[in-house]
C-alpha cells in the first residue's frame, strides 16, 4: 500500500523521515513504540566500507519495522569510536562523537519522540562499542519520563547466539569480530559492491607490544587474558590490536549468509517487540521545557 493522501501512513515505508506529521499523529493512536537505530562510521580493515556497522544496523531495523509495522527514526550514522582514529593525518576517516555529545544527542532525540507521544523507545545499537557509555543514559530517560526503554544489540563477537550456526570459522578466527566473517557476510547482504575481495584476507588479533610478556588476547574487547584468568580490563587503541583494522576471517563470508543472519536478528526483534507492545507504560511528563538550552 502507498498513502495516497491518507493519513493511514505510508506503508511503504516505517521510516519516520517518510511520514507527514497527521500520518504519525493518526498511527501514534495505535502504537506508540519507535526503533531508534544508530551506529558508527569507522574503518572496517582494507576490504569493508566506513558504513559498515550503521548498514547492518539499519537493514536489521528495516526489516523488522516493516515485519511489525513499527516506526523507526532514521539512521544516527555516527557513535563512539575514539579507539578506531588511529593516528593523526593517517586518513582513514573515522568520526567518533565524545561519549557526552553521543548522549546528548541520543537524549535529545529520546525527548522529542516522548515529546510527540512515543511511549516505548527501542534503541537499535549497530556498534557494539556504543554500549560501553549508554547505562546513564537509558536509566535517566526511564527515571525522568517513565517511558519503557530497551536497548537491542544485533551484532555477535564473544556472544554468536543465534547466529552461531550460520557462522563456518572456528573459535580462533573469531568469527563475529571487527570486518570478519559476519560483517563482510552482512555489508554483502546490504550492498555486495561495497566489499573489496581482491583485499580480504585472514589476520589474527594480538595483545599490544606494550603489554608485558604472559598477557594475551586475540580479539578486540576490553579484557586482558593474565595467568589464564581475565580480570583486568585496559583502554587500548585498535591499531595496537589490528594493524589493518581487520580481526577474523572474512574469506569465508557470503551474501546469503549475511541475509540469513540479518533476517535472523531481524525476526527476533520482532518477536520481542510483540511483547514489548504489551507492556504498561505511564509517562509522568510528556513536557520538554528545556529543549532550547545550550
Amino acid at each position: 500500500m502507498s498513502n495516497n493522501g491518507s493519513r493511514a501512513g505510508n506503508k511503504s515505508s516505517w521510516c519516520l523521515h517518510d511520514w507527514a506529521w497527521p500520518q504519525i499523529a493518526e498511527h501514534l493512536k495505535t502504537d506508540d513504540t519507535i526503533l531508534i537505530p544508530f551506529a558508527s562510521t569507522e574503518q572496517h580493515g582494507e576490504h569493508l566500507p566506513l558504513g559498515t556497522d550503521s548498514f547492518q544496523g539499519l537493514e536489521i531495523t528495516r526489516r523488522a519495522a516493516e515485519r511489525s509495522q513499527t516506526l523507526y527514526t532514521p539512521m544516527l550514522w555516527f557513535g563512539y569510536s575514539p579507539h578506531h582514529m588511529r593516528s593523526p593525518g593517517e586518513g582513514t576517516g573515522t568520526i567518533t562523537l565524545r561519549a557526552s555529545t553521543l548522549l546528548d544527542v541520543l537524549y535529545d532525540i529520546s525527548k522529542s519522540l516522548v515529546y510527540h507521544g512515543f511511549s516505548r523507545l527501542i534503541f537499535v545499537s549497530g556498534h557494539a562499542s556504543n554500549t560501553k557509555v549508554l547505562d546513564p543514559l537509558l536509566r535517566k530517560l526511564r527515571y525522568e519520563t517513565g517511558a519503557f526503554i530497551a536497548l537491542y544489540k544485533p551484532w555477535a563477537e564473544r556472544y554468536l547466539g543465534i547466529v552461531e550456526d550460520l557462522l563456518t570459522g572456528p573459535p580462533e578466527e573469531t568469527p563475529g569480530w571487527h570486518a570478519g566473517e559476519l560483517e563482510t557476510a552482512q555489508v554483502m547482504a546490504y550492498d555486495e559492491s561495497l566489499v573489496l575481495k581482491d583485499e580480504m584476507r585472514v589476520v589474527t588479533g594480538h595483545a599490544p607490544s606494550w603489554l608485558p610478556a604472559g598477557f594475551e588476547k586475540n580479539d578486540a574487547a576490553p579484557g586482558v587474558n593474565f595467568q589464564g584468568f581475565e580480570y583486568f580490563a585496559l583502554p587500548m587503541e585498535h591499531s595496537e590490536i589490528s594493524d589493518t583494522g581487520l580481526i577474523g576471517n572474512p574469506l569465508r563470508a557470503s551474501k546469503e549468509q549475511g541475509n540469513q543472519t540479518v533476517d535472523r536478528f531481524a525476526n527476533y526483534l520482532v518477536d520481542a517487540l510483540a511483547s514489548f507492545k504489551r507492556v504498561p507504560v505511564e509517562i509522568k511528563d510528556r513536557d520538554w521545557t528545556a529543549r532550547a538550552d545550550w
